[in-house]
């Protein structure tokens, strides 16, 4: 049973840093694309980072230059190392992947405080 579990998410100035954890059970992160999404009250969920097998990097506009996706394959786990964080950045950060279904994480709580 595929399970990905979120953590890392907290209240934190602006101009401040977090970093998010994905920990994966039941698959393998380096055999499939793995991605980071965000969904802030009242908006849609949307994608912010992902990171392919081939360890190719893909970034939402608003995050480019400021997040960084990576994966330690020995853990099983991606991280998103966030820095220079806005309060826009503000949402429930979600670990997304696909295989015969698309499955998620229950998300974690990021709050950037100005």
């Amino acid at each position: 049973q595929v399970q990905l579990v979120e953590s890392g998410g907290g209240l934190v100035q602006a101009g401040g840093s977090l970093r998010l954890s994905c920990a994966a059970s039941g698959m393998v992160i380096s055999s499939n694309n793995m991605g980071w999404y965000r969904q802030a009250p009242g908006k849609q969920r949307e994608p912010v980072a992902v990171i392919t097998t081939l360890d190719t990097t893909n970034y939402a506009d608003s995050v480019k230059g400021r997040f960084t996706i990576s994966r330690d394959n020995a853990k099983n786990t991606v991280y998103l190392q966030m820095n220079s964080l806005k309060p826009e950045d503000t949402a429930v950060y979600y670990c997304n992947t696909r295989l015969d279904a698309y499955y998620w994480g229950r998300g974690t709580q990021v709050t950037v405080s100005s």
